[in-house]
């Protein structure tokens, strides 16, 4: 016998809640009252035309109309509603709001052209909000789609490129100053190096030497130091951002905020080396134990302590370490700036700028323009964070190819990009490193003799060749480089010999 089916209960229908409907941020009298005033005088368009453009308007009408004005203008010609009227004929939008006299209203209706700029601001303002309401729409979208090739990750990065994407249109550029403003900046600055012990305008970087051929590490600067593989460039920048970040200092201002005096808040974007093989390092230099010991935990007592010691002092630095590979340079752009609002970053260091790539959407096949793109973002970040950025840099094996090992700037790799980007360009090269590598035979007693004393005046001599300075002279700094510790230090100045490593800045 068949069982009788169950009745079905009916199902109480569910509550639901409309999301009333809200119309996109917008202000078409601010756009009808600027229309009008650029109508009205041309000349109003040179105080909105460097940051307000056509797609800004919410009105399509409205940023067809700003777009013929600002043609117009660029050629020489008046805008009106009479030389207007031709460029308009049969535009279906501007028939529906009024045709040809909807040009004259906006013109008869503008009574002051004092207030454009605001109006102006207003309107670029409510096309960002636009904007980001429509990234934070398609945020969610995806979010809610579970794909394969997206994963959590992804979505942010791609959030984050997008959000720099629109910051950076979203940015009104300073425009001309008075020579007086910018002279007052001048003499600020000098003042400050004049009341410095060191008589330093820019970041120290804890090496005297280096200190008073650069003057310090200039804010807006991008600083190349390069070297084939072996020569240190690591451990050069570890020893600059260490010293940077232990000389930090600041004072409150007259509002009550932290102003920097001395050193930096350090961001060091490490692509190459995971951050715990970083922060080895840098314990092993500040604790003077070779990292090698540390790796592979041969180390006393007394070691430890301190390795504890230099660990309980370097948590205190502001030295931030990140380790993402294969960053873009937008991802670095958007870090960079999160860590500037957070913590006043104030000298940034990437190792290295081959590693770095394009933005996913320029991705070229030609590397020089590759690297080109990045060199490039990475001086305008310089600039728009008013900090100094160090980059590492591989060198091309043509060095290997000379009796003369000592670096050019014609062995940058894609040195055409980054020799004409760059503030700065320096190059660390060790004799030692390749006379190691021509040891005679011992047998031979006398030659063997001949480069053993060779090796002992030059084995811990390292030179930082700076090869190009926009703001001063170029030369040679000899520094004290300590290969058991991968550690430099600066030059004793009693005539020839090299520092100590208790003497090194660490």
């Amino acid at each position: 016998m068949a069982a009788r089916p169950t009745p079905l209960m009916p199902v109480e229908p569910a509550e639901t809640t409309l999301t009333p409907y809200r119309e996109p941020p917008s202000n078409v009298e601010a756009e009808q009252a600027l229309l009008g005033a650029l109508l009205l005088n041309n000349e109003v368009i040179n105080r909105v035309g460097d940051f307000l453009k056509p797609e800004h308007f919410y009105q399509p009408v409205h940023g067809r109309i700003f777009a013929a004005v600002s043609r117009l203008v660029d050629r020489g010609q008046i805008a009106n509603p009479v030389t207007l009227k031709h460029v308009f004929e049969g535009d279906d939008d501007l028939s529906e709001v009024g045709g040809a006299q909807y040009l004259a209203r906006l013109a008869g209706s503008a009574v002051t052209i004092i207030n454009a700029q605001h109006y102006a601001r207003t309107i670029h303002d409510l096309a960002l909000r636009r904007s980001l309401i429509g990234i934070g729409e398609e945020l969610v979208i995806d979010s809610y789609e579970a794909k394969l090739e997206s994963d959590a990750n992804t979505l942010i990065e791609t959030a984050e490129q997008k959000l720099f994407r629109l910051a950076e249109d979203g940015m009104v550029g300073t425009g001309f100053q008075s020579f007086n403003q910018s002279a007052a900046q001048a003499i600020e600055q000098i003042e400050a190096a004049y009341k410095h012990d060191h008589r330093l305008v820019g970041v120290t970087s804890g090496l005297i030497d280096v200190d008073e051929l650069l003057g310090g590490l200039h804010a807006s600067d991008l600083l190349i130091l390069a070297g084939r593989p072996g020569m240190g460039k690591t451990a050069l920048a570890t020893t600059i951002a260490y010293n940077a970040a232990r000389a930090y200092r600041a004072e409150k201002d007259e509002l009550g905020r932290n102003k920097r005096v001395d050193g930096a808040v350090v961001g060091f974007f490490s692509l190459e080396m995971s951050s715990e093989q970083l922060a080895t390092r840098i314990l092993a230099q500040a604790a003077r134990i070779p990292s090698i010991h540390l790796r592979r935990g041969k180390i006393s007592t007394d070691d430890f302590h301190r390795v504890v010691q230099a660990a309980q002092e370097i948590e205190r630095l502001p030295l931030y370490i990140d380790d993402t590979p294969q960053l873009t340079i937008p991802a670095l752009r958007a870090r960079a700036r999160r860590l500037k609002r957070q913590h006043d970053l104030s000298l940034i260091v990437v190792d290295y700028l081959q590693l770095m790539r394009p933005t996913d959407s320029t991705r070229l096949n030609n590397r020089v323009q590759e690297v080109s793109e990045v060199t490039q973002g990475l001086k305008a970040l310089a600039k728009e964070l008013n900090v100094p950025v160090i980059a590492l840099s591989q060198l091309s094996r043509a060095v290997e190819s000379r009796d003369d090992k000592r670096p050019q700037l014609a062995d940058l790799r894609e040195s055409g990009s980054i020799e004409q980007d760059a503030d700065v360009v320096m190059f660390i090269y060790r004799e030692a490193y390749y006379q190691q590598r021509r040891e005679p035979d011992p047998t031979d007693a006398a030659k063997h003799a001949e480069w053993r004393e060779r090796m002992d005046r030059i084995h811990r001599r390292a030179d930082l060749i700076v090869a190009k300075q926009r703001h001063g002279p170029t030369d040679t700094i000899e520094l004290d480089f300590d290969s058991t510790l991968t550690l430099f230090g600066n030059r004793a100045r009693d005539g020839g010999s090299y520092a100590s490593a208790d003497e090194a800045p660490f």
